[in-house]
């Protein structure tokens, strides 16, 4: 008896430990929700920076998750009121200068935004990460005090995808500091950095998103987050090619 009593005590902290470690897949989950919530409303800078020239775009973004998302540029001015929507799978782009709105094709969507490291998918969120894959803890690390997990995310069968895998590295407060995007070959194609923690619209957020291409390090994109409310009403028509037109 005095044998069994430690043996179970040990079963006994080894279940607590696991009922206290997240999964995979809260993990990720968190991790969107504390990006998005169900809805979102904001203002961003975008700075594409490479060897020879650096450009700045102001956006203004909507977000209703998971099937609606518009996106317009305010300035500079040349680029002033070029807009994306998204719709369920559906991607339009609209072009003031020349009037004109452009459906994207599921083919484009990994094409650069705007020139940027970011494609069409990252920034409208065509595929979701908790929907589309599956999610398997591989480690754990401390950094500043709080538990970093990594996670590793696999594609679903038939999933409309084209990443082989995603690495993440996530808070144990859900709160991500950093994604690995893998291509067809399994090689690393583009890293995802978040920085610069602070409280914005109620919530403790990464307010720097730094894109970098894996072969070209000289190459990213910077976005930073001005302003972000979280859980808004938005208006019935506001993801729509009206609206994608014209804004008001």
């Amino acid at each position: 008896m005095k044998r069994l009593l430690p043996a179970l005590l040990l079963l006994s902290l080894f279940a607590v430990a696991a009922e206290s470690s997240p999964g995979g897949a809260e993990l990720v989950d968190g991790m969107e929700n504390t990006l998005w919530g169900d809805s979102n409303h904001g203002r961003f800078t975008m700075r594409i920076e490479t060897e020879y020239w650096t450009r700045e775009l102001d956006l203004e973004a909507w977000m209703d998750r998971p099937e609606n998302t518009l996106i317009r540029i305010h300035a500079p001015k040349k680029e002033a009121g070029i807009g994306s929507l998204r719709i369920k799978a559906a991607m339009w782009n609209y072009l003031p200068k020349v009037d004109r709105t452009i459906k994207i094709p599921p083919s484009m969507m990994l094409q650069p935004w705007m020139g940027s490291n970011f494609s069409n998918d990252d920034l409208v969120k065509e595929s979701s990460f908790v929907n589309d894959y599956s999610h398997e803890i591989t480690g754990s690390e401390e950094q500043d005090g709080v538990t970093v997990y990594h996670v590793r995310s696999t594609p679903k069968p038939d999933a409309p995808v084209v990443w082989s895998r995603l690495e993440f590295k996530i808070r144990e407060d859900h709160i991500p500091v950093a994604v690995t995007y893998f291509g067809e070959r399994d090689q690393a194609v583009k890293e995802m950095t978040y920085s610069a923690i602070e409280t914005v619209g109620g919530r403790r957020i990464p307010t720097r998103w730094t894109m970098v291409e894996t072969d070209d390090a000289k190459s990213r994109t910077v976005i930073e987050i001005e302003s972000i409310e979280f859980n808004v009403p938005l208006e019935d028509d506001l993801f729509s090619l009206r609206r994608l037109r014209n804004p008001q």
